[in-house]
């Protein structure tokens, strides 16, 4: 995943900048950086956030950097920004983006005389690289981007600074977000529209689908109008999303009240307390305990003054290790207890199954597990949600396999273990729940799920838990 922020402004804009881009730090864990644009041209800073936050290593950067337009970003993958020198003149460009047809691009571009791309360690081709080169394939920066919308396969959300001004441009269906505020000296771009309010910034703005507009000191010039196609990601909602932000108008905090409510009006286990995986099963725990009436509680804390996001490493066993000594038992709320446990998801089931096994072992009668989206039961092909390499990566795709006796399983197969009426869905509900050792499992319906959200259906994407494109 990733997020970005970008400010025009008729004064310098790096304090905006800075703190609007930090905003932005649950989104990526890896690469950090800030390019900006003033009297001097270009500049532009990139730093590893591995070990260590954004605000931490752009410290003295910001204190040497100026310029009234900047771009920055925080990146789980690539290097980012990256500054490029073509016929278009000198631009800076970063993206949110996942490209799942890289080979086939790469082999037009080079058809149509590009000489070379620079490998990253692992081989791989920075995707924002690529993106530039395939703008760079048109002869004006509007047609670039807009081909780069229609050519790239999987999603790409982009900002481009000229020393004209900023060319931003959502996903061709909105599957990830970009949002415009305005204060009376500058715009701001930003993935998460609660990163400007801090900073006396006002919406202004959503692009649509597709929609492509160009930021300046004077204002906000759409260039290409949005589409009618939306497919915006269900997940940002579930587990992505900052709680004070909002998408399509709908709020991250309240849709998973919503959620951990419909979860409640299904059940049938009295526990003694409910309980959510910090961070993001907390708000579901939380609307799952104000419509049952169970008492809500916080029987483990995680520590964080020092202890990086547990999904940051790239070897798994490091990330479960993290993840064990990120919790902190609070015995008194544990011992003796039925706990129903909410989580925003079951992905591999490692970390859920461990931390469950720590609250017996810190004496928990019962264990309750109660994930607050469906079963996850095709890989995401639209965001980097998760770069395992096979869908054999998830637990429920592992427990299919065991029960079909193949991992050869048909999509009519499949399609039956997504319906939560059908006794396959529920064979396979079971065996998972036995694998990670909880007293009972019962996941959210999707269309509880969808119900949470609120928008129309057509225009949310839930590929990951039905296959549907």
């Amino acid at each position: 995943m990733g997020g970005f922020f970008g400010v025009v402004a008729k004064e310098d804009c790096m304090f905006d900048l800075f703190f609007g881009t930090d905003y932005h730090s649950h989104l990526g864990t890896r690469r950090g950086g800030l390019a900006v644009y003033g009297e001097k041209g270009f500049d532009r800073s990139i730093h590893n956030i591995e070990n260590a936050p954004f605000r931490t290593k752009f410290d003295k950067d910001v204190q040497e950097m100026e310029g009234y337009m900047g771009i920055g970003c925080i990146s789980d993958y690539e290097p980012q920004p990256l500054i490029v020198r073509s016929h278009h003149g000198t631009y800076a460009i970063t993206t949110v983006s996942k490209i799942n047809n890289t080979d086939d691009i790469v082999n037009t571009i080079f058809s149509n005389g590009n000489s070379h791309f620079l490998e990253m360690s692992g081989g791989d081709i920075n995707p924002t690289e690529l993106v530039a080169a395939i703008i760079n394939q048109k002869k004006n920066i509007i047609d670039g981007i807009h081909y780069a919308l229609e050519l790239i396969e999987g999603s790409l959300t982009i900002m481009v600074m000229t020393p004209k001004g900023i060319y931003a441009a959502r996903d061709k269906y909105g599957r990830t977000p970009l949002v415009i505020g305005k204060k009376e000296d500058a715009y701001c771009l930003t993935f998460e529209d609660f990163a400007y309010r801090n900073l006396g910034y006002e919406d202004y703005k959503e692009l649509g689908p597709g929609e492509i507009d160009i930021i300046t000191k004077e204002g906000v010039k759409t260039l290409v109008a949005p589409g009618k196609d939306m497919k915006i990601c269900t997940f940002l909602w579930v587990y992505y999303g900052y709680p004070s932000s909002s998408y399509e108008g709908v709020s991250v905090e309240q849709m998973r009240y919503n959620c951990g409510a419909s979860l409640a009006k299904r059940d049938n286990v009295k526990p003694d307390i409910v309980a959510g995986v910090p961070d993001s099963g907390t708000a579901h725990a939380v609307g799952y305990s104000n419509t049952s009436g169970i008492p809500f509680s916080r029987p483990f804390i995680k520590y964080t003054p020092t202890w990086p996001r547990s999904f940051m490493p790239t070897i798994q066993s490091k990330r479960n290790l993290i993840a064990k000594m990120k919790l902190i038992a609070v015995h008194d709320l544990i011992k003796d207890k039925s706990l129903l446990l909410i989580d925003d998801s079951i992905v591999r089931g490692t970390q859920l199954r461990e931390t469950t096994e720590f609250l017996y072992q810190s004496g928990a009668k019962e264990v309750h597990i109660r994930p607050a989206c469906p079963p996850l039961v095709y890989g995401c092909k639209y965001l980097n949600f998760s770069r395992s390499s096979s869908e054999m990566d998830l637990i429920t795709r592992r427990v299919i396999a065991k029960l079909e006796g193949t991992e050869n399983v048909s999509e009519e197969i499949l399609q039956q273990y997504t319906d939560p009426e059908s006794p396959k869905y529920d064979q396979m509900v079971e065996e998972i729940r036995k694998e990670l050792n909880f007293t009972t499992l019962r996941y959210n319906r999707l269309d509880d799920l969808l119900a949470a959200v609120g928008l129309p259906e057509e225009n949310l994407c839930t590929y990951c838990w039905n296959g549907k494109e």
